[in-house]
């Protein structure tokens, strides 16, 4: 499908795509820094976070940062937040800050 792709907007720009095309080989889990970037931005949800997780590895693993994550970059309805942030182990400042952030994001 990679191939067939590139080839297709090859012809329609009308020149060479010189992208090398590969056989998948393997996943590799970027560093724990680049992890959950939306979140990171957000220091108050962070902060919570780091009490939870002290230890980076245990944050990058961590479902409910990664829901958080998605639900901050846009991902997801503000419904379906409200129907799990219970879960995410925040403080109800912190469920109310989302859920006010993600509301303002499907507005």
């Amino acid at each position: 499908m990679a191939i067939e792709t590139r080839d297709k907007e090859a012809a329609k720009k009308k020149t060479r795509i010189f992208t090398e095309i590969l056989p998948f080989t393997g996943f590799y889990v970027a560093e724990g820094y680049h992890q959950k970037y939306y979140l990171r931005q957000k220091p108050d949800l962070m902060k919570e976070f780091t009490a939870m997780y002290p230890k980076e590895e245990d944050f990058t693993k961590s479902t409910a940062a990664a829901r958080v994550n998605g639900y901050i970059a846009g991902y997801g309805t503000y419904e379906n937040l409200l129907s799990e942030v219970g879960s995410f182990g925040l403080s109800s400042e912190e469920n109310k800050k989302l859920q006010d952030l993600v509301h303002a994001l499907h507005r």
